[in-house]
C-alpha cells in the first residue's frame, strides 16, 4: 500500500474491539424500539386489526429473512458500510453506492421524523415544543456520540432497557383486560368481513406501518469494524435483536388493541398510554408516558450512530466528500455525525414527521431489495468466499426477503404517493452526484482493493493485534 493511502486511512480509523454481541443486540433493539410505542397502530386504521396482523406477519417474515441474509454477509465482509459494503462486492461501485444512498435516505430522515415525535412528547409533558427542542436533542445526543463509541453504546443499552421495561410492564398490566372481541370492533364495509373490514387494499396500505415494528434493525452491521469479533458477534447480535423485537411486536400488536379496542388504538397518538388509561391503570400510564419518550430517544440516539458510520464508510471510499470520514483522537467520525445532524435538524423544521417517516420507509425498502439481491449474487458469483456464518435456506431465504421488500415498497405508494415520489427525487439527485462526480474519485476501484487496503492499514496501525492473533493461531 502506498504511503499516501496509508496516511489517508490512518486518519480514518474507528475504535476496534468496543462491542460484543450483547451490545450489538442492544444496538439493534435500540434502533427499533420507538416503533413499539407509536406509529405501527395507524396500520390498524388502514386495514383493521386482522388486516394489520397479516401485514405485520408479512413484514416480520421479510425482516427475519433479511436479517439471516445480512448475518452471513456481515460475517464474511465485516466493514462499517454494512449493506453498502455487501452490495459493492456483489454489484460493483454503482450498486454499492445506490444501496448506500437508499440506506442513507432512511437513516437521515428517520431521526428528523423521530425528533418531531419527541417534541410532541415533550410538549405533552411540559407544555413546550418547537425548533429549540429539536436542536437541544440533536446537540445533546450527537455530543454523547462524540465522547466515544464505547460510552455511546453503553448509554444506548441503558435507555433501551428502560424502554423495554415500559413495554413489558404495559403488557403485564393489560393481560387481565384482554378480550378477543376488541380486536374486531371496526365495522366491516360492504363486501368485507370483520377480519378484513377494509379489504385487501387495506393490508397493502398497512405494510409501511407494520415495518415500523422492525425498521432499522438492519443497521447492526454498521458497527462491524468496532465489534470485538465481527465474524461471530455481528450475526449473533443482529439475530438476537430480531428475535427480541418479534417478541415485543407480538406483545403490543395483540395486547394493546385487545385490551382497549382496535378502532380506538388505530387512531391513538400514544397507544400504550391510551390503552392503560382506558383500562384504569392511570398511574402506570403516566410513567409509561415518560418512558415512551425514552423509547423515542433510544431510536433517535442509535440511528444517529447508524448514519454516522454509513456516511463514514461512503466518505472513506470516496463516494461522499472525503473530509466527512476523518476521525478524532477518540476514533470518532465527528464530521459524519455533525453534518447529517445539521441536515436532519433542517428537515425537522418542516414539522411533517409522518411524511419523512414514509420517505424513510421508501429508502429502507429499496435498500432491502438491493441487500437481498447482493446475498443471492454473492452466493452465485463468489461461492468460495469464506462465510463463518451461513444463512439457513441460502438464496431461497434471501429470495423471500427480496420479493417481500418489493411488495412493501409499493405499499408506501398505496399509503402516500407524495412520499414515494419525493424519495425518487432524492434518488435522482444522489445518482446524478455519483455518475457526474464521485465515481471518478473513488479511493479504490473495486471492493476487494478497498478491503485489502483497510486490512493492511489495520495491520500497520495495530501490529500488536496481528501478533496476538498469529500467536493464538499457532497455539
Amino acid at each position: 500500500m502506498s504511503t499516501s493511502h496509508q496516511d489517508y486511512l490512518a486518519k480514518r480509523q474507528l475504535k476496534k474491539g468496543t462491542a460484543g454481541w450483547i451490545l450489538l443486540a442492544g444496538l439493534g433493539v435500540s434502533y427499533v424500539i420507538s416503533g413499539d410505542f407509536a406509529g405501527w397502530n395507524f396500520g390498524i386504521a388502514q386495514a383493521g386489526w386482522g388486516g394489520f396482523a397479516i401485514a405485520a406477519l408479512l413484514m416480520a417474515v421479510m425482516y427475519f429473512t433479511l436479517v439471516l441474509s445480512l448475518a452471513e454477509m456481515s460475517a464474511a465482509i465485516p466493514a462499517a458500510g454494512g449493506g453498502y459494503s455487501f452490495a459493492r462486492q456483489a454489484m460493483g461501485p454503482a450498486g454499492g453506492y445506490l444501496t448506500g444512498l437508499a440506506v442513507l435516505i432512511e437513516y437521515a430522515l428517520a431521526p428528523a421524523a423521530i425528533v418531531i415525535f419527541i417534541g410532541s412528547a415533550v410538549e405533552a409533558l411540559v407544555g413546550f415544543n418547537g425548533p429549540w427542542v429539536y436542536a437541544a436533542f440533536y446537540l445533546v445526543f450527537i455530543g454523547i456520540h462524540l465522547a466515544g463509541v464505547g460510552e455511546a453504546l453503553k448509554v444506548m443499552m441503558v435507555i433501551s432497557g428502560l424502554a423495554v421495561l415500559a413495554i413489558i410492564a404495559t403488557a403485564i398490566a393489560l393481560i387481565g383486560s384482554f378480550d378477543s372481541a376488541n380486536l374486531f370492533d371496526i365495522a366491516a364495509s360492504e363486501g368485507t368481513s370483520s377480519m378484513l373490514p377494509l379489504g385487501w387494499y387495506g393490508v397493502w396500505a398497512a405494510l409501511p406501518f407494520a415495518m415500523w415494528l422492525f425498521l432499522a434493525v438492519e443497521g447492526v452491521p454498521l458497527a462491524a469494524e468496532e465489534a470485538k469479533d465481527p465474524a461471530k458477534d455481528v450475526p449473533k447480535g443482529i439475530i438476537g435483536a430480531m428475535v427480541f423485537l418479534l417478541f415485543t411486536a407480538l406483545l403490543v400488536v395483540l395486547l394493546i388493541p385487545g385490551a382497549a379496542g382496535a378502532q380506538a388504538m388505530g387512531e391513538s397518538a400514544v397507544p400504550l398510554v391510551d390503552a392503560l388509561n382506558a383500562t384504569g391503570h392511570t398511574q402506570l400510564a403516566t410513567i409509561i408516558n415518560v418512558l415512551g419518550l425514552v423509547g423515542l430517544i433510544a431510536s433517535f440516539f442509535s440511528i444517529i450512530y447508524g448514519y454516522s458510520r454509513l456516511v463514514f464508510a461512503l466518505s472513506r471510499a470516496g463516494y461522499l466528500p472525503q473530509t466527512l470520514s476523518v476521525t478524532t483522537e477518540r476514533k470518532v467520525p465527528a464530521r459524519a455525525l455533525i453534518v447529517p445532524g445539521v441536515l436532519g435538524f433542517v428537515a425537522s423544521l418542516s414539522g411533517e414527521g409522518d411524511l419523512m417517516l414514509a420517505m424513510a420507509v421508501v429508502g429502507a425498502t429499496v435498500s432491502y431489495a438491493l441487500m437481498a439481491l447482493s446475498h443471492i449474487m454473492l452466493r452465485v458469483k463468489q461461492p468460495e468466499l469464506v462465510r463463518p456464518y451461513k444463512t439457513p435456506g441460502g438464496v431461497f431465504t434471501s429470495g423471500i426477503a427480496l420479493l417481500l421488500s418489493l411488495i412493501a415498497l409499493t405499499g408506501v405508494y398505496a399509503f402516500d404517493p407524495r412520499a414515494f415520489f419525493y424519495t425518487l427525487v432524492l434518488f435522482v439527485i444522489g445518482a446524478a452526484y455519483y455518475f457526474g462526480y464521485s465515481k471518478n474519485h473513488l479511493v479504490a476501484k473495486t471492493a476487494e482493493e478497498e478491503f485489502a487496503m483497510l486490512e493492511q492499514a489495520e495491520a500497520d496501525l495495530y501490529p500488536e493485534t496481528e501478533e496476538t492473533t498469529a500467536t493464538a493461531q499457532t497455539v
